[in-house]
């Protein structure tokens, strides 16, 4: 038993204000999205690259602000392969735990690094107070969550649990997570190439996220 859901549920979603994106269904019925938080990363980052690379994929990438600081020619790279890249804050600041004022301010810290209006919030963890002050800040950031979560960064899961966390529930419009992290590493390296290749199969095109 884990402590967060694997596949969103839709009651949940309902609960959240409007203009929060969860998935993308609709006219893109081959397609899925894959996206990536939390780098970029020394040795994951790259890793994904390739991985991507090998199947003509699209991924999205997350950054944390302070991580494009310390690793500006990794993020280049993401650029440069034709991947969207998002904000996920400076330093990875928990909504629920942080005032309105220090969280927007952090947002704002990392688009110094980060070209994006695509946001997000580091654990889903946002306030309805928060959303509505980002969107008067800015109309045009685009506030996405997930409709699966893997769960790579769960030490108490195997690689193989990671994967079925994703075939099980993978659908054309999903937008899936996982971590270009350390702590993600071990789970990640295992799932990815073996989601990458499923969905090829498949016949289902991989994409970036649309800004």
């Amino acid at each position: 038993m884990t402590g967060y859901w694997v596949k969103t549920p839709l009651w949940f979603k309902k609960i959240f204000p409007k203009g929060i994106i969860w998935d993308i269904p609709g006219d893109r019925e081959s397609t899925v999205y894959l996206t990536f938080d939390d780098g970029p990363h020394p040795t994951a980052t790259p890793f994904v690259l390739e991985q991507l690379g090998k199947y003509n994929a699209g991924g999205t990438f997350f950054c944390v602000g302070n991580n494009v600081r310390c690793h500006p020619e990794i993020y280049e790279d993401i650029l440069k392969a034709g991947h969207s890249v998002g904000n996920h804050t400076y330093n990875h600041v928990n909504g629920w735990k942080a005032s309105n004022d220090h969280y927007l301010k952090n947002i704002e810290r990392a688009r110094k690094y980060i070209a994006s209006n695509a946001f997000r919030p580091p654990y889903g963890r946002i306030k309805f107070s928060q959303v509505r002050k980002l969107k008067q800040s800015n109309p045009g950031w685009k506030i996405y969550m997930w409709d699966i979560l893997c769960g790579d960064f769960d030490v108490n899961i195997t690689p193989e649990q990671c994967l079925d966390n994703v075939l099980t529930n993978i659908a054309p419009g999903s937008i899936i997570i996982f971590h270009d992290s350390i702590k993600a590493w071990e789970r990640m390296s295992y799932a990815l190439p073996r989601v990458l290749e499923y969905c090829q199969k498949q016949g289902w095109e991989m994409k970036s996220l649309p800004m």
